[in-house]
């Protein structure tokens, strides 16, 4: 059977799928810093309403991806971060990539013109998939929190747009 993987503007509707693969990214150990999901109403609000999309994979929602505001303040409002999930079933099949793709081209079309992530060291996948995409290593911020305990390094990338706040 061929697989059919589509990606789509998230719905408010397609909340539970999205908080069941957050909470798997949390299980997981090496995703977030967070320890459990959010209800939908703090997520909704910080996140930004554009570049919101789920994948699906024979019509079942198996990713997500969406932007936070970086600051609050005007110059730099154009300045996000991205969080994006994959379900244990969706990885290796360039759905992280369809997904990175369809935000930063949203993303592009409002004006943003740097996108941020913050990556634990161990998340070789997510680094990897952000690499293909012209994110580069600012650097490695080192004890930025503590996750379970125990203190976490993440590496910190950036992708500056060639189209959006070049002038």
């Amino acid at each position: 059977m061929t697989e059919t993987i589509t990606i789509e503007k998230m719905l408010d509707e397609d909340w539970p799928d999205v908080k069941a693969i957050f909470q798997e990214g949390i299980d997981g150990g090496n995703a977030t810093f967070f320890t459990h999901t959010p209800n939908w109403e703090e997520w909704n609000e910080g996140h930004l309403k554009f570049a919101r999309f789920v994948a699906k994979l024979n019509n079942e929602i198996v990713g997500w991806i969406a932007l936070s505001p970086f600051s609050g303040r005007d110059f730099h409002s154009g300045v996000v971060e991205d969080s994006i999930y994959l379900s244990e079933k969706a990885q290796g099949k360039g759905i992280g990539s369809k997904l990175l793709a369809a935000c930063i081209e949203d993303a592009e079309q409002n004006n943003i013109w740097l996108i941020q992530s913050q990556i634990f060291v161990e998340n070789i996948g997510s680094i990897k998939l952000h690499e293909k995409f012209g994110f580069y290593s600012v650097g490695i911020r080192k004890k930025i929190g503590k996750h379970n305990g125990i203190w976490r390094d993440v590496l910190l990338m950036d992708r500056r747009s060639d189209i959006v706040g070049i002038d």
